[in-house]
């Protein structure tokens, strides 16, 4: 095969940092070595620099179709671009909720050639879904048993049990909002403070432990983890794990207005620190940002008619990064957490430096570290909490061997591909 294009500099293969040649045809990395020969256009990343593999978000809520005032596909993939990330995989509820086999065609048709990067669609789990239809289609399925945006909530066992099973049978894994209705309080709320009391951590052990006694050992991720001991609930099942940026930089007493208003909720500051130090310790599998856009003014509602939800997809790797330059994490665990993993535990072709794979490649200069202005952000929503924290954004984003970003800005075209085809 021809080889059409050759990045070359230090680049994370199989663990480390060392001098590669990345041969490009078609869109897939053809052959990694000392030299490659060939190549139509060369990219000389020089010394300074670093090659990683594309970022994936696994957890994102671009809320297209139906909720466009807030995000769109088009803006959110603009977002992650920004931020590194090369492929997203998109959550179910938005309007109508992804549900069936024409509802997935549906939104399909709808996002078609608006993507600048490439996604996934994921399909809800519903009493009596047609799971064996619909696998084909998704790279995997979400399952909520607590409430949240989206009315698809499924947590009597008389109907979760037999639509798990189903679906767990087409060998698609299955993300989870584990969070136990039946404990979910409806009082009303005032602050975060309020939303935690109503949202317990016992909601959230309480559903991984029901997951666990039927499901244990299966392919089911469990998002958005807030505790310790959740955490140690699922990986002792078997389940992966993923952890949101939100649950590990703020806690309830000094973050209580409705910008913080999350499901689940941000909990105290004991709680977010053991959370962060599993993190540190590399006990997660990966980072998902759980990217939910709201406008500035539902969030400016009184806190108990707000909508819950903080974005992050363009913040959350970059924040990382700055981890990783700083030494709070080695450059291994943020590529495991932020590409490896993901690409592994939802099948893609994707997350790793190495023959057969996307040429999806990020560049980075570490010694460029910035802090974050929420007003430079590109999503739709227009605001963020993370404004004033470290970060370390690429300064090129390759799609698929196609530079989208070139010197930290945008460059490219809507080129994203459906990873489902």
């Amino acid at each position: 095969m021809d080889i059409e294009k050759v990045v070359q500099g230090r680049a994370f293969i199989d663990g480390e940092l060392r001098y590669a040649e990345i041969g490009i045809s078609d869109g897939r990395i053809v052959t990694v070595g000392k030299l490659v020969s060939g190549g139509d256009e060369r990219i000389d990343v020089g010394t300074s620099r670093i090659i990683l593999p594309g970022f994936i978000d696994p957890h994102v809520h671009f809320r297209d179709p139906g909720m466009t005032h807030k995000e769109t596909f088009d803006t959110g993939t603009m977002s992650a671009a920004y931020g590194g990330v090369t492929c997203v995989l998109d959550m179910p509820n938005t309007k109508p909720p992804v549900t069936s086999v024409d509802t997935v065609m549906e939104k399909k048709a709808s996002v078609r050639g608006r993507a600048n990067v490439d996604y996934g669609l994921f399909a809800a789990v519903t009493a009596n879904v047609n799971a064996g239809m619909i696998a084909p289609l998704v790279p995997a399925f979400k399952l909520f048993m607590g409430s949240t945006t989206g009315n698809i909530l499924l947590d009597d066992d008389e109907e979760m049990i037999p639509a798990v099973r189903d679906v767990l049978a087409t060998g698609k894994r299955m993300s989870v909002h584990a969070e136990d209705d039946h404990l979910i309080g409806k009082e009303t709320e005032r602050c975060t403070r309020d939303h935690l009391r109503n949202r317990p951590a016992e909601a959230e052990w309480t559903a991984i432990r029901r997951l666990a006694s039927h499901f244990g050992g299966s392919r089911i991720n469990i998002c958005h983890l807030t505790t310790s001991e959740g955490l140690d609930m699922a990986r002792a099942a078997g389940f992966s794990t993923e952890v949101t940026m939100h649950h590990m930089m703020f806690e309830v007493d000094r973050c209580p207005g409705a910008e913080y208003k999350v499901n689940p909720p941000l909990r105290d500051i004991e709680c977010r620190d053991r959370l962060f130090r599993r993190f540190t310790a590399g006990d997660i599998d990966m980072m998902g940002s759980d990217h939910a856009p709201h406008t500035a003014e539902e969030k400016a509602q009184e806190f108990d008619a707000a909508p819950g939800g903080i974005p992050g997809v363009e913040t959350t790797m970059p924040m990382v990064m700055d981890m990783v330059r700083r030494d709070v994490i080695p450059m291994a665990q943020a590529v495991r957490m932020g590409a490896e993993n993901p690409g592994r535990l939802f099948s893609l072709r994707k997350g790793r430096i190495a023959e057969g794979f996307d040429a999806d490649l990020l560049v980075f200069d570490m010694r460029n570290s910035s802090v974050i202005d929420p007003k430079a952000l590109h999503s739709r929503c227009g605001h963020s909490p993370y404004g004033g924290f470290g970060a370390v954004f690429p300064e090129t984003v390759m799609v698929r061997g196609e530079v989208q970003v070139e010197d930290g800005e945008f460059c490219g075209e809507p080129l994203g591909r459906d990873v489902c085809g």
